[in-house]
């Protein structure tokens, strides 16, 4: 089958119900946003061998491409609407990997709210790599930004941290005794992130700045200090582990990794200590836990304190691409 055969095959029903995507039939969509609202875009690509194993399953690919995405709109406290797809697939590709993949990416843009808008497909003697453009819509000049956060704010983020990070490393083989039901809970962390998009809806009005985790909390929050032009004191002890990645600790597991790895993919947020009770049931209503882990301070960077009040230091601050 060619490009254009497989396109109307496994994509274009994507595109269904999106009068905006016009069937993929043309060279590009067109957007509107309900009144009083801006159109708010990102994007994220993956590549096989950096962001999932070039073995992992491609309807979970998939759903992973979709779900970063999705996090970064949830961080900003925006509603999605579509996206605009590329691919560039390795020449061995089956027909078959294709069908799996769109069967992964219709499954999630249904959880999610996204239609697919368009986008272009390729191949190459290359990896895998896929990269999506997501759009979303959100009250005129209610965005949450990096820029925000103030003097005595209270540094929150959304479920645990560092599942991912151990995901991965059991995915590359790595054991250290965690029982079948921790090692499949920590492979799922890390090949189906959960953008926290319920909460950040939510929580919009009530978030003075935030991002999503996804190269490590560290490195995250440090984001959020330089734009803020401001210090983020964090304590180890009050990071939220899951049962999995404490037991992972009690065998001699650095906390510090587990602040630094990457694709946690929740929310890292500041907000003013009169909007924690608001925050909480926020959390409560949309499932979501919901830790106070730090705040924000004079001076520059991020710290992540000790029990006993020294600060730990910290190898790398997160993932880097370079």
């Amino acid at each position: 089958m060619d490009e254009f055969g497989l396109i109307a095959k496994y994509l274009k029903p994507l595109a269904a119900g999106a009068p905006g995507a016009f069937g993929l039939e043309d060279d590009a969509a067109a957007i509107t946003v309900p009144p009083g609202n801006e159109l708010i875009l990102t994007k994220d690509a993956i590549v096989a061998g950096v962001h999932f194993l070039a073995s992992d399953s491609l309807d979970l690919v998939a759903k992973k491409l979709i779900r970063v995405n999705v996090s970064d709109l949830a961080a900003k406290g925006a509603r999605p609407i579509g996206y605009l797809l590329a691919c560039c697939w390795p020449r061995a590709t089956r027909e078959a990997d294709i069908e799996l993949f769109a069967q992964g990416l219709a499954e999630d843009q249904a959880l999610y709210g996204l239609s697919l808008l368009g986008g272009d497909t390729t191949v190459s003697d290359g990896p895998l790599v896929l990269s999506l453009t997501a759009l979303g819509s959100v009250a005129v000049g209610k965005m949450v930004h990096r820029k925000g956060a103030r003097m005595g704010d209270r540094v929150l983020v959304t479920g645990t941290l560092g599942d991912a990070g151990l995901g991965l490393r059991i995915a590359r083989g790595e054991t250290w005794g965690a029982g079948a039901a921790d090692e499949a809970f920590l492979l799922r962390r890390y090949r189906l992130p959960e953008p926290r998009l319920a909460f950040g809806l939510a929580a919009n009005e009530l978030m003075r700045s935030a991002i999503d985790i996804s190269d490590g909390l560290i490195a995250d929050a440090g984001h959020i200090a330089d734009a803020s032009q401001a210090g983020l004191r964090l304590y180890a002890a009050r990071l939220p582990l899951s049962s999995a990645a404490a037991g992972w600790i009690r065998l001699g597991g650095d906390i510090a990794f587990l602040a630094t790895c990457g694709d946690d993919y929740e929310i890292c947020f500041t907000a003013p200590a009169q909007s924690m009770a608001a925050l909480e049931a926020q959390a409560a209503r949309s499932g979501t836990r919901l830790t106070e882990i730090g705040e924000v301070v004079a001076g520059a960077g991020v710290q992540l304190i000790g029990p006993s009040g020294q600060e730990l230091a910290v190898s790398r601050g997160g993932y880097s691409h370079f």
